[in-house]
């Protein structure tokens, strides 16, 4: 009996400590993550100018409904899905070709997911800064693109045509973080287990054979979470395309909902709009990142 007491004051202070170690954690989490949530939430049904000193006036879903009858609302859906769908695509797509690539060289790994890894701890705003430099008319991307098709002189107009403007945001995206997701691809073949490899050597299975019959199937776990997390990182992007807008580039083709988000909290001052439309984009992330994991349960991983 003693000792049974004397285990349960154990498992007892080891929850206290557990507690005290975990709070501080979980009392930022609220301040800064779960209290903003909820307030912009409440925000949402409520006119509210940002500058003014007036009580919010209640609306109920009128801020929603102006939105969905709002073309700019539907511009910024727009042009989120397409820098989404196109930097999500290019980022899994080649993250996972490079990691394929860099855990099959004997030499330089190390110093390929350094190189490649890199650009992922340069500041966003550092990175965009630098491809404007590089999208210039006399930057490295006309002259790199004229050299292969053979137009000496040729301006793209990266920064102003639409087309060309969302491509380039897009590879600012792709060319910052791709080295992020090779390295958590790297670790999920990592543990696939050898074996499994050399026994297809032994039966004669090609290299694309034993990569799409044994890589792709048990990097499974691996590529929903780069997929979860790339999709949300995606559709959060703000400051490539605001300073892109800041530098005298269109801002229609790359008017994504967190850049509506800012111009109309700051520079209209409507916060109860902005809000409405955080939890839009809330909601969308919710349901893609649900969706994402629905369809990875439809099927189970096994060594065996």
């Amino acid at each position: 009996m003693r000792r049974a007491r004397g285990s349960k004051g154990v498992v007892a202070r080891r929850g206290r400590w557990g507690w005290a170690l975990v709070l501080p954690t979980l009392v930022i989490l609220g301040l800064f993550s779960v209290y903003p949530m909820g307030n912009a939430f409440y925000l949402s049904f409520f006119q509210k100018h940002l500058l003014s000193n007036a009580p919010p006036k209640f609306v109920g879903f009128g801020n929603y409904l102006y939105l969905f009858r709002s073309p700019a609302f539907w511009n910024s859906l727009r042009a989120t899905g397409i820098f989404a769908g196109g930097a999500f695509a290019m980022l899994v797509g080649l993250s996972l070709l490079l990691a394929v690539f860099i855990s099959s060289r004997k030499r330089f790994q190390r110093f390929l997911q350094l190189a490649f890894f890199s650009p992922a701890v340069v500041s966003t705003v550092v990175a965009a800064a630098i491809w404007l430099l590089i999208f210039d008319p006399r930057g490295i991307a006309n002259q790199l693109v004229n050299a292969l098709a053979g137009t000496p002189g040729v301006d793209r107009k990266w920064l102003v045509e639409p087309g060309m403007l969302q491509l380039a945001t897009m590879l600012v995206y792709v060319w910052k973080y791709v080295g992020y997701f090779t390295i958590i691809f790297i670790a999920g073949i990592g543990t696939i287990p050898r074996s499994l490899y050399e026994a297809a050597r032994v039966d004669g299975a090609s290299a694309w054979q034993a990569f799409s019959r044994i890589t792709l199937p048990l990097l499974k776990p691996t590529t929903l979470l780069v997929s979860v997390v790339a999709m949300i990182q995606c559709l959060r992007t703000f400051s490539t395309q605001y300073l892109f807008t800041q530098a005298g580039s269109p801002r229609g083709p790359i008017d994504v909902i967190t850049l509506n988000v800012y111009y109309t909290a700051v520079r209209t001052f409507q916060i109860g709009r902005a809000s409405a439309l955080s939890i839009i984009l809330f909601a969308i992330m919710l349901f893609l990142s649900w969706l994402q994991f629905r369809v990875a349960r439809s099927e189970e991983v096994s060594y065996l």
